[in-house]
């Protein structure tokens, strides 16, 4: 009996080490060979390992891949472990992930080709402590994206920090389940968007000197279009009026310099304890993509915006120097400054109506201006947009506080 009980004290801890899949922690050195090292941690990582990148300005010359589940990639510091992909030849992408499970902490991604951080695919995915930048400042041969996860689950961004941009600075796409909180985005063309996504909470960020600061767009021809269910609220949405300098072609090329909030072809939408200030196209905006004018070849796509509910926010200054072709149409009814809640009015033609909702936005003016009717039936604070729609549920499950 005491012999079997000691062989199975030895076989036991034995299995252990053979069978075991327990985390490992790498650190991967600062030097020339930093790129080399840690694109073969990310090829040789295990579920559950950490990789740790050190403190410095590391120059890398091609995309970070990473498709092993469960990886967290971790730096000293958003502004003391800097990749920077100046002289990027490989790739467009600063890294691209395409696993679950993946957290990204504590570092910088400064001047990619392309994309800061991209993740496809993935459930479970964790951003925070992470600066995106293009150091030389809003131009249209920046990356598109800064943070970038699409058609992922379970996405918690936090704590972040974006600049320069070309199309959106935070961008959440074709995705479920999303939180985007105590963020600052600034100077990208897009603040922050949540795109053809549903059930996302954005929340106490800050989206300042954007053309740009705060969308939630329905887009036509991507293989996930029902976008809905967004709260976006207490944000501070202020000053957005850099000038667009987007690629041509592009949407968000199409952005308005000046512009606080948008919502486009989208639905269930509550947007509510912001601040949303001093955006001098508009503070607000809810529009149907026909207004766009772009062409939809998508049969199964929903161009009209319906149910959003806009309340108990702080809004004031802005509309005292707009732009764009709606500005255009606008100014000579309205005057300058336009009003700080602008809907087009635009209905599906199947339904005749739409729930748009605006309340307790102190003096804010809500205007209805009848884009579909050429701007003749002009609506200032109707009675039917003075509603309320039932709270959308909180994204739950993941994300902590």
């Amino acid at each position: 009996m005491k012999l079997s009980t000691n062989l199975a004290r030895v076989a036991l801890p034995l299995a252990m080490l053979l069978f075991c899949s327990c985390a490992r922690k790498a650190g991967i050195p600062a030097g020339p060979e930093f790129q080399k090292r840690a694109q073969e941690a990310l090829i040789l990582a295990k579920p559950g390992d950490v990789i740790e990148f050190p403190e410095g300005k590391l120059d890398l010359t091609a995309t970070l891949s990473l498709s092993v589940e469960n990886v967290t990639i971790r730096g000293q510091g958003m502004d003391k472990t800097i990749l920077s992909f100046k002289n990027q030849k490989t790739g467009s992408a600063g890294m691209l992930v395409t696993a679950g499970g993946f957290t990204l902490e504590n570092l910088a991604i400064e001047d990619t080709k392309g994309d800061g951080v991209k993740i496809n695919g993935a459930t479970g995915v964790t951003i925070r402590h992470v600066r995106a930048e293009w150091t030389g400042g809003p131009k249209d041969t920046n990356g598109s994206y800064g943070l970038y996860p699409v058609q992922c689950k379970n996405v918690l961004i936090e704590d972040s920090v974006v600049k320069g941009a070309s199309d959106a600075g935070i961008y959440v796409g074709q995705s479920k389940n999303i939180i985007v909180r105590r963020n600052r985005a600034e100077y990208n063309v897009a603040g922050i968007e949540i795109e053809n996504s549903q059930d996302a909470d954005v929340y106490q960020n800050t989206s300042t000197n954007n053309t740009g600061g705060l969308l939630a767009f329905n887009l036509p021809d991507l293989p996930v279009k029902d976008g809905r269910n967004a709260r976006l609220f207490e944000n501070n949405v202020y000053g957005n009026n850099t000038a667009n300098f987007a690629p041509k072609g592009t949407m968000v090329a199409k952005v308005p310099a000046g512009t606080g909030v948008i919502i486009l072809a989208t639905n269930h939408i509550d947007v509510y304890k912001n601040t949303i200030k001093d955006n001098a196209t508009a503070n607000v905006s809810v529009i149907s993509y026909l207004t766009t004018e772009n062409p939809i070849n998508d049969p199964t796509y929903d161009p009209y915006t319906d149910e959003i509910y806009i309340h108990d926010n702080t809004i004031s200054g802005g509309g005292d120097n707009p732009t764009g072709r709606i500005a255009d149409g606008l100014v000579p009814l309205l005057g300058k400054p336009l009003p700080a809640i602008l809907y087009d009015g635009v209905v599906d033609p199947k339904k005749k109506t739409a729930t748009i909702c605006a309340q307790n936005n102190g003096a804010a003016q809500f205007v209805n201006y009848d884009a579909a009717g050429g701007l003749k039936h002009l609506l200032k604070n109707a009675s039917v947009n003075n509603c309320a729609l039932p709270p959308l549920t909180a994204v739950a499950g993941f994300g902590g506080n």
